[in-house]
């Protein structure tokens, strides 16, 4: 039962991370300690259907309660209002999950391929960064065989980016102008819900389906990957998320609009900075 609780709040974690603009999923699952478990299951999900079940059940019920709840309390009050606050907890959970993710390569030799994989990956975040700052414009989501495709293929790619530690799939989504669409979306799902609104609830449809069987596809394929690589590769591997997660902050620190900026803020924000640190240590343990 405790495992239970502590899924759904690490799922909770998970999910305001992907709606977060900057913050990636990937690095909280890594954080909380239960990457390597997450991968495992996906990627066997039949062989090991009952502790996929009592893993993934769970961490979608949190996923699913946060983005309900709290999603639109964090985009539309906490960060508007205290971005660097706001901004200093998410990189307090980020640093907290780094001792986790340490101990897999901790003890053996540094190698040039290491080396490569971790600068390599940390410039790629800070890259995307850079590019995707003043991003999110709404895309086109009238109906047509080819913006149903199109929304597949953002469905695929923001699960890929999603699971991939160090790599904001809300960010990406913003690169390619989807994130309004699909965070309105959304909003717009659940207050037809709310409402017994069923014609609304299915007009959303034309965006989540096309959308969501492109996440489930692109989430299975993407672990397979990674399973993959930490078989053949784990040590190139880890410093790989390793370098993803180490440029994470300067990431969500690039696209952070801080606003006014005096001593409050800064006290505030690192107590929630050491807040969030500690926070990612215990849902790791």
């Amino acid at each position: 039962m405790k495992e239970t609780v502590l899924n759904i709040l690490r799922g909770m974690v998970i999910g305001i991370a992907n709606v977060i603009p900057g913050v990636s999923g990937g690095t909280m699952m890594v954080s909380m300690g239960i990457y390597d478990k997450l991968i495992l299951v996906l990627t066997h999900f039949i062989r090991r259907m009952k502790e996929a079940i009592a893993l993934l059940v769970p961490i979608a019920i949190g996923m699913l309660l946060s983005i309900a709840i709290f999603a639109k309390i964090f985009s539309e009050f906490l960060f508007p209002r205290f971005p660097l606050q706001t901004n200093l907890f998410f990189i307090g959970l980020i640093l907290g999950g780094i001792p986790v993710i340490y101990g897999k390569v901790k003890g053996n030799s540094i190698r040039l391929a290491q080396i490569i994989a971790f600068a390599l990956l940390f410039v790629t975040v800070v890259g995307f960064a850079l590019i995707g700052e003043g991003g999110g414009s709404s895309a086109d989501i009238s109906f047509s065989v080819v913006n149903v495709i199109k929304l597949f293929g953002v469905g695929i790619i923001a699960a890929a980016t999603m699971v991939i530690p160090g790599v904001s799939g809300s960010m990406i989504m913003m690169i390619l102008g989807y994130y309004n669409t699909i965070i309105d979306t959304i909003n717009a799902f659940i207050n037809a819900l709310k409402d017994f609104d069923i014609p609304a609830v299915l007009d959303t449809f034309v965006v989540l389906v096309p959308f969501g069987i492109g996440v489930v596809v692109g989430v299975v394929a993407v672990a397979k990957m990674i399973e993959f690589m930490l078989k053949k590769f784990p040590l190139v591997t880890y410093w790989a998320i390793i370098g993803l997660i180490v440029a994470s902050p300067f990431a969500i620190l690039i696209m952070m609009e801080a606003g006014t900026v005096g001593v409050i803020e800064i006290v505030t924000g690192v107590v929630l900075l050491v807040v969030g640190f500690f926070i990612s240590l215990k849902l790791g343990a």
